[in-house]
């Protein structure tokens, strides 16, 4: 169930972003992007994936109880008196709407059908986060932080992943820079403020080296560790392609965006990670009744003293710097024009190293 959690959530954020990506670009003159050409194929399945991967976490809760109360009584009971079953139902009803909407009209034809398609997608995203954990937590704060952390990263990451995946060619790149890459700064601050604030309502930002011990906090910590090679490859993509572009404007960026959207699905696959562990409200608690994570036990076995301590030394200091140094090789293969494969391997060797440095950074 963890791995179809991670899958399932990182295919949902998949999908939730193609819609939005391709309905923001079908709005977009066709003078300020490249030709792009989605299959409706790719629309539909993006929509019915959408009514198929958020029924996960009412998989989870119906799985959890059926033993006592019966299969079919308890999946019509979470359908009908859980938040997250109820949610899920309007989910599905939005979504065939959607898809039935889809089915006939082009994009391109008018901007109203590609206005009609962002809206009712739109629509989704609140629903999906009127469930959230947050939501449950403190209702419409929970509600409004979620639902904004989820429409910035979907805006940004679908546009990206669209137009890598679906332009026919580069035309009208630096066209597209100009409105793409102040649009992605916009989101990646929302992301940014959202996402810390969506932290609180799980636990104390001074907490942050103590959550490393149970697997929320490893999840967390390797989530935010996998966004630092993601920004590296937006700062390749927004400004440097763009005096690449300006210098040789046959240059081809389409392979280093889809980079980017690759390093992307990580990062939604570890979000998927996130979700499927509890988040730590009684830290003292969970540990004595689940142990520390065994990621944790690695680094520090035996007993746990709180609080811990973030205190590198020469060894932990070494390994940042080395980490930082595949950062930089990032950059260093796009100005050498080394394989992309490479680029993709300095990232995760930054992940690795980084998180190795971090944690034995811990007393």
């Amino acid at each position: 169930m963890f791995i179809a959690g991670i899958v399932s959530e990182a295919l949902l954020y998949s999908c939730f972003s193609i819609l939005l990506g391709s309905f923001i670009l079908s709005l977009i003159p066709k003078t300020a992007r490249p030709d792009i050409k989605i299959p409706k194929s790719v629309l539909l399945g993006a929509t019915l994936g959408i009514a198929l991967f958020s029924f996960l976490p009412v998989l989870k809760i119906v799985l959890y109880l059926y033993k006592d109360l019966g299969l079919a009584y308890t999946l019509k009971s979470v359908l009908t008196n859980f938040e997250v079953g109820k949610t899920w139902i309007s989910t599905v009803l939005i979504s065939l709407i959607l898809f039935i909407y889809l089915i006939p009209i082009k994009l391109e034809k008018k901007p109203l059908f590609a206005l009609t398609g962002l809206a009712f997608t739109i629509i989704l995203i609140a629903s999906l986060g009127w469930s959230s954990h947050a939501a449950s937590l403190s209702k419409m704060a929970g509600f409004l932080t979620h639902t904004a952390h989820f429409l910035a990263i979907t805006t940004w990451v679908g546009v990206l992943m669209v137009v890598s995946w679906f332009a026919k060619n580069h035309d009208n790149w630096l066209n597209f820079l100009k409105w793409f890459s102040p649009l992605a700064v916009l989101c990646l601050i929302i992301t940014a403020i959202t996402g810390i604030s969506l932290m609180t309502f799980h636990m104390e930002l001074t907490q942050y080296v103590n959550v490393t011990a149970i697997s929320y906090g490893q999840s967390l910590l390797i989530k935010h560790l996998a966004i630092i090679p993601l920004l590296v490859f937006a700062f390749v993509n927004s400004f440097l392609i763009r005096k690449k572009l300006q210098n040789d404007p046959t240059y081809n960026p389409l392979p280093w965006a889809r980079l980017e959207s690759v390093i992307v699905l990580v990062v939604f696959s570890i979000t998927g990670a996130l979700g499927q562990v509890s988040p730590p409200h009684e830290l003292s608690r969970m540990i004595l009744a689940e142990g520390t994570s065994k990621l944790f036990s690695v680094f520090h076995p035996g007993e746990v003293n709180f609080p811990l301590n973030f205190s590198p030394g020469m060894v932990s200091i070494g390994l940042f710097v080395i980490a930082f140094l595949f950062l930089a090789l990032i950059i260093f293969t796009f100005i050498k024009k080394a394989p992309k494969v490479l680029s993709l391997l300095m990232s995760l060797l930054f992940i690795f190293t980084g998180y190795i440095a971090f944690m034995l950074s811990i007393s």
